[in-house]
């Protein structure tokens, strides 16, 4: 291989490395609604299955679930993001009565992890006052877009 073709392979998977870090950055803290026809199919009917329709109960939180809305943030115990993330999401619920923070250990809530497909840590799933997922980030999330989240999903 020529000295430039080694020149241009090295340029090439360097700009393939700075796009994909740039789309991957890009979906940090994202927030993803969920539709409103699941919505809708979650609710309707007698008694809608608990696991089917996305919801959780405070006593699979343990914890109470907020009066306007829940972050349930998905953690591991090494993840820097998460420390992060966690912070953000703390502060909001403490200033704001009607929103409560839960954070649970991946390791520990694996059943959490497959239900709602979890890939990444942090996820952070936001619950509306009945406990259904209304919506979902993952990555690092900042106070911006957990507010705009919130503003969204769960409007006051």
């Amino acid at each position: 291989m020529s000295p430039l073709a080694r020149v241009a392979l090295v340029v090439v998977v360097l700009g393939l490395a700075v796009v994909l870090g740039a789309v991957w950055r890009s979906r940090n803290g994202r927030f993803s609604p969920v539709a409103p026809a699941v919505l809708a199919a979650a609710g309707a009917g007698p008694a809608p299955d608990e696991a089917a329709a996305g919801r959780l109960s405070s006593a699979e939180l343990g914890a109470a679930l907020g009066a306007r809305a829940t972050f349930l943030q998905l953690s591991s115990e090494v993840c820097t993001p998460c420390r992060r993330t966690h912070a953000v999401l703390a502060a909001i619920a403490a200033e704001r009565h009607d929103v409560s923070h839960v954070d649970l250990d991946v390791a520990e809530h694996l059943d959490l992890v497959r239900r709602f497909d979890v890939m990444r840590t942090p996820t952070v799933l936001l619950l509306d006052v009945t406990g259904a997922v209304v919506g979902r980030m993952s990555g690092v999330t900042d106070r911006r877009q957990a507010l705009d989240a919130l503003d969204a999903a769960c409007p006051a």
